[in-house]
């Protein structure tokens, strides 16, 4: 059995209080047995997350990381320095990157293989916008950036890396994939997982990012290739939030 990973992206937003009441909301919260649960707060806000979160489940996610161990790299973060804050996840290749800092293919790749040097768990961000949907090239477009990065990968590597679909179109909008488009991408990317290692692809956690919310969060995760959710706004509210990780149960 897969265990599902609900994650909160917070992006350049939070406080000091918001970190708090996370960590006095988890301290009490019921969550379901076989739960992970995330939280991808900026960089600032590290050190006094994993203060609060101590008595939680929540581990401590980031949202970027440079490539590179050390270096004259001003404003950037290496993996080693983050696991110091004990960081266990990274995000790499979110579509915000891609867009308004350029990042790669192969600039994604090279983030995920320093995560993984560092021991935590990279989670790989893929999606298309709203041209490529239209223009039927959903799949393609998919398939090209899960491609890029894990057909490269030695097998243990590979079952170490978690796959959020972000359709480009559905972040941050209020739209949201249907849950059959969602699980349509889905089982493709498992799929394509299968024609490495068929316990691989079945072992893989794949998330469904894009305006997942309170509301629609049960239907999406009840899709049978669908492990969790890449949480955007709706993670910056302690209850929504909430619901979410109990909608995983």
């Amino acid at each position: 059995m897969r265990t599902p990973l609900i994650a909160g992206n917070w992006k350049m937003n939070g406080s000091a209080e918001l970190v708090a009441s996370f960590g006095r909301a988890f301290a009490e919260a019921e969550l379901p047995g076989d739960l992970e649960v995330a939280i991808f707060p900026p960089f600032p806000y590290l050190e006094a997350a994993r203060r609060e979160f101590a008595e939680t489940r929540i581990r401590l996610g980031a949202q970027t990381l440079n490539p590179l161990h050390s270096g004259a790299h001003t404003g950037e973060v290496s993996g080693g320095m983050l696991r110091e804050f004990g960081v266990q996840y990274a995000l790499v290749g979110h579509s915000e990157r891609r867009q308004l800092y350029r990042e790669s293919d192969e600039q994604v790749y090279d983030r995920l293989l320093a995560a993984l040097s560092v021991d935590m768990t990279p989670v790989l961000c893929v999606g298309e916008t709203l041209e490529e949907r239209d223009a039927g090239h959903t799949r393609e477009v998919v398939l090209r950036q899960v491609g890029h990065v894990m057909a490269r990968l030695e097998p243990a590597q590979r079952a170490r890396v978690v796959i959020a679909y972000e359709p480009v179109w559905a972040i941050g909008t209020g739209r949201t994939a249907t849950p059959e488009q969602a699980q349509e991408v889905m089982a493709a990317i498992r799929a394509y997982q299968a024609g490495f290692d068929r316990d691989l692809a079945a072992g893989l956690r794949l998330l469904y990012g894009g305006s997942m919310n309170a509301g629609n969060a049960a239907e999406l995760l009840a899709q049978p290739d669908i492990d969790g959710g890449l949480v955007g706004g709706a993670s910056l509210k302690v209850d929504d939030f909430l619901a979410i990780c109990q909608s995983a149960g």
